[in-house]
């Protein structure tokens, strides 16, 4: 096979430099760099965004993840073809992003090949010609080859899980991760009917999932506000309270909105904290666009003074997120073992102010995206241990519409990215019912 990447002119690498492969590649150098940042918040807040279309922004979302995903494969393949591992983070990520084309993607090789080395050449001028002849020599590879006996999992997370839940599950956690996810949207009203629509099937108590979309917000039914994006298993929290309606709910660290929207569908007066203004901003664009209109507080909930006499708190709290790792690969590469212990400091201080929101009788839904043990059984067992003034209440996992999920013998819940294999995986969440002393 002839490949051409005769130099071109100075215009084509002043166009790659506003590629969707750039913007990609600003992805990876910002969640790789000295001071990490999260891949998903680089992408949506990145200045180029708005100039691609929706083609090419779901192009370039899907390259990067591919890197994070498998970057440890791809550098083995790279490593066959390089002497020495470029000093500069931005040409190795150039490299990546081109063997991900070629090995994952199956981009054709031409344009794989033109148009990495004009990236290189906008970003890394140095480095083009090695670029060039590295990727010729990647042409035809397998990345099979080159990932057998990896393991892309950070040794210490792995082994904490196979300690927590057993070497087999470990191993699927992984494997699980190893793919695009599909998009799970909740639809509260006529399910069947949008599922059909748009070519999803359903899943739980309001998901549809759709493998094969467009843009998000050209799909039916966005503009309208008859859904909503959320993975499968989060969606599965909210039911847990059983019925709402009426009820006066607080919803802590609530934004993108998700969790509010359910609440407010199932007809609960809902009040919503956001410590961030600008995840505030989000949530009220979303509640807008579905026609809802809880009350939306931007504060910190640990020093929040308001409220009270709450029938029921919802705390999604912040975690580690390693059960979300199918949809946000960074965290396999920036998250490290003293995370968790880190997390679980803020998430007492959490759990300590939501009980403080109870009314007697209240109720307490405790959850996180997270698979460690400290973020989730850890924090019910200290609980437990604790004059918190809270008992625990068994989940009912017939509220969860049929999902799998694993309920605990003390009544709490674990969902896991290793189940629903075979229709594209949910998120690990753990979950817990806690009811206040009257």
């Amino acid at each position: 096979m002839r490949l051409s990447t005769r130099a071109t002119p100075a215009g084509s690498a002043r166009k790659a430099a506003g590629s969707a492969r750039s913007l990609a590649l600003d992805v990876l150098d910002g969640c790789l760099g000295l001071k990490p940042r999260a891949a998903e918040s680089l992408f949506d807040n990145h200045p180029g965004l708005g100039r691609l279309d929706a083609r090419d922004r779901a192009f370039s979302r899907l390259l990067y993840a591919s890197c994070l995903r498998r970057m440890k494969a791809l550098d083995a393949a790279l490593a066959a073809h390089v002497k020495k591992t470029p000093k500069s983070l931005t040409l190795l990520n150039i490299l990546r992003l081109g063997a991900a084309q070629l090995l994952i993607l199956e981009t054709p090789p031409h344009a794989a090949l033109k148009e990495t080395v004009d990236l290189a050449r906008a970003k890394a001028p140095h480095g083009a010609g090695m670029v060039n002849a590295v990727l010729r020599r990647l042409v035809g590879s397998r990345l099979a080859d080159a990932a057998a006996g990896i393991r892309e999992t950070p040794s210490w997370l792995h082994e904490s899980w196979a300690q927590a839940f057993g070497e087999r599950e470990a191993d699927g956690l992984e494997a699980a991760h190893g793919g695009e996810p599909p998009l799970d949207i909740t639809c509260p009203v006529d399910r069947e009917a949008w599922a059909e629509r748009l070519g999803g099937i359903c899943l739980g108590k309001a998901t549809i999932r759709l493998r094969d979309h467009g843009a998000i917000g050209e799909l039916a039914g966005y503009g309208e506000g008859r859904w909503w994006v959320q993975d499968v298993a989060a969606a599965a929290l909210v039911p847990l309270l059983g019925d709402v309606a009426g009820r006066h709910v607080l919803d802590i660290g609530a934004a993108p909105g998700g969790k509010t929207a359910q609440l407010c569908a199932a007809g609960a007066r809902v009040t919503a904290i956001e410590s961030s203004d600008a995840r505030a901003v989000r949530l009220r664009e979303n509640m807008k666009r579905l026609g809802f209109a809880p009350e939306i507080i931007v504060a910190d909930a640990c020093e929040w003074t308001g409220g009270g006499g709450f029938d029921a708190v919802l705390l999604d709290a912040p975690c580690t997120a390693t059960g979300t790792i199918r949809r946000h690969p960074d965290i396999l590469r920036v998250r490290k073992p003293s995370d968790a212990a880190r997390m679980a400091r803020q998430q007492r201080r959490l759990l300590e102010a939501a009980i403080r929101q109870l009314s007697p009788d209240g109720v307490l839904l405790y959850a996180v995206c997270s698979l460690q043990h400290e973020e989730g059984p850890g924090q019910i067992e200290r609980l437990a241990s604790d004059a918190t003034g809270m008992e625990p209440v068994p989940v009912d996992a017939t509220r969860l519409g049929g999902l799998p999920a694993h309920v605990h013998a003390d009544g709490t819940l674990r969902t896991s990215p290793a189940d629903l294999a075979d229709e594209g995986g949910m998120d690990g969440f753990f979950a817990a019912l806690l009811k206040r002393h009257a």
